[in-house]
């Protein structure tokens, strides 16, 4: 086993509405990260992907409110630490972020050399403008941005570009962990492929030691991750390879999710197409046993009554389910 990069342990965090009503939106994820390797999130839309990215950041903003769990960075426990100290001792260098419509991140009306030195000068007051600009024009070189973009503003870049800008200044402080929340969403096949080619460039060539890439697009997690993480309700219900994840899924969600889709793969084109059924819970109120029971075609009572807890199996996978892995093949065999 590598060096661990990012270590969560049952890591709890809520939306409180204006209501004053608690919505759980991540409850109890533990996940590790070694260097050297990129974990990819999948899920439905709602089901916490990106506030688990945000929550791992350690810098919350209401209506996100930490409530319990730790979030240890290369050995820094930075969950509880104070605003100030995450922002300037973490942000950018220990964890950096790559948000979703990443195109529509940037201030219209500043040059682009300007975020950078934004973001430099947040952990270096003293670095200087030759400094800054060097070790930019460097790393756009790498990215394929011509320097020349550094001093233009986002409205004159193309979509691709300014993409690639929003990634170059974020991993610009090289951070031991990105999180990149659907960096490819709203771009061409083409751009989506340079970006892709892009993020395993940063980390063949050390500029970010480890990856978390959400995305709803599963076959992209195939050709980006390392490992596949299956989120569900503010849970994770199942992990493991990227090719076990694509090819046998064991979670029920997870079987679901990826029959869901059309994925590209040899072995995989034949599949016929399946839809899931009713909508997840309702998060202010969640349900006492399996979140997904009320879903799933195989849920007894039993499923609804008592709480699931992850279950390790096969060389490190693990998934949340009553039913043994025996059973649950033995039953997908048989359809």
């Amino acid at each position: 086993m590598g060096k661990i990069m990012l270590e969560v342990k049952d890591l709890k965090t809520k939306y409180v509405t204006r209501f004053h009503e608690d919505v759980y939106a991540v409850d109890g994820v533990s996940l590790t990260i070694e260097e050297g390797k990129s974990l990819g999130i999948a899920g439905e839309s709602g089901c916490g992907k990106s506030t688990l990215a945000l929550s791992l950041m350690g810098y919350y903003f209401a209506p996100l409110h930490y409530m319990s769990g730790d979030i240890i960075i290369d050995g820094t426990n930075i969950s509880g630490m104070k605003p100030d100290d995450v922002r300037h001792k973490i942000l950018g260098n220990e964890i950096a972020y790559i948000p979703q419509a990443a195109m529509n991140a940037l201030n219209p009306t500043q040059k682009i050399i300007r975020f950078i030195e934004d973001v430099i000068h947040a952990h270096d007051p003293k670095a200087t403008k030759k400094d800054i600009y060097d070790l930019a024009k460097q790393r756009f070189e790498v990215l394929g941005l011509p320097p020349e973009v550094l001093q233009k503003h986002a409205v004159e870049l193309s979509g691709g570009m300014k993409q690639r800008t929003v990634i170059a200044i974020s991993t610009i402080l090289s951070p031991k962990v990105l999180i990149a929340d659907e960096p490819s969403s709203a771009l061409d096949v083409t751009s989506q492929k340079m970006v892709i080619k892009m993020m395993r460039e940063l980390m063949e060539k050390g500029f970010i030691r480890s990856m978390i890439f959400i995305t709803h697009e599963l076959p992209l997690l195939y050709n980006v991750t390392d490992d596949i993480m299956v989120m569900y309700a503010g849970q994770i219900v199942e992990r493991g390879t990227a090719r076990e994840m694509v090819f046998d899924p064991i979670h029920p969600y997870s079987k679901g999710l990826m029959g869901s889709i059309i994925v590209p793969e040899a072995g995989t084109r034949d599949q016929k197409l399946t839809a899931i059924p009713g909508t997840p819970p309702n998060l202010k109120r969640p349900p006492a046993g399996c979140r997904f029971a009320d879903r799933c075609k195989y849920a007894t009572a039993e499923c609804k009554g008592a709480t699931v807890a992850m279950k390790d199996f096969d060389n490190g996978r693990s998934y949340r389910c009553r039913y043994s892995v025996e059973h649950l093949r033995e039953v997908y065999a048989d359809e």
